[in-house]
């Protein structure tokens, strides 16, 4: 299981403002070239958003589904990619101190090929996604305030 963290410099609102808004989702999403469309509503459950993930010369079209969403502080996902299988993101957003926010990412594999391939070289490559991803996170949400 890939968990990581990042401490955001602005409240638990306004990281959840960016979270539910389907159109930043490339803004933050590592691997996101565009997004194609969010449903209404999103990220109510049941929800999706369809997006472009570009790897070289080849453009993927993948969709991510909102299983739990508890605003404003627990989004559960589950990124579907084809023939890869589908994978859960767990984000939780918590109160740190005053007008911080501490993020919480929970990744895994969950079905397809990439559940049995849950090795450690995996796990590093998707650490080090999450490490960026939270970065990113971090700097959209600050720049907004």
């Amino acid at each position: 299981m890939a968990v990581r963290h990042v401490l955001v410099r602005r409240p638990p609102e306004a990281v959840w403002a960016v979270l539910s808004d389907g159109s930043r989702y490339a803004e933050w999403v590592v691997g996101t070239a565009e997004t194609r469309e969010a449903d209404p509503g999103w990220p109510r459950v049941g929800s999706q958003i369809q997006y472009s993930v570009r790897l070289g010369l080849c453009t993927l079209h993948n969709r991510t589904v909102v299983r739990v969403c508890e605003p404003p502080g627990r989004l559960e996902l589950e990124a579907l990619a084809g023939p890869l299988g589908t994978a859960r993101i767990a984000i939780q957003v918590e109160p740190w101190g005053e007008g911080e926010t501490l993020v919480v990412v929970d990744e895994h594999p969950l079905r397809g090929p990439g559940s049995r391939m849950h090795v450690a070289p995996v796990e590093l490559l998707i650490q080090v996604r999450h490490r960026k991803m939270l970065a990113r996170l971090a700097r959209v949400v600050e720049q907004d305030g």
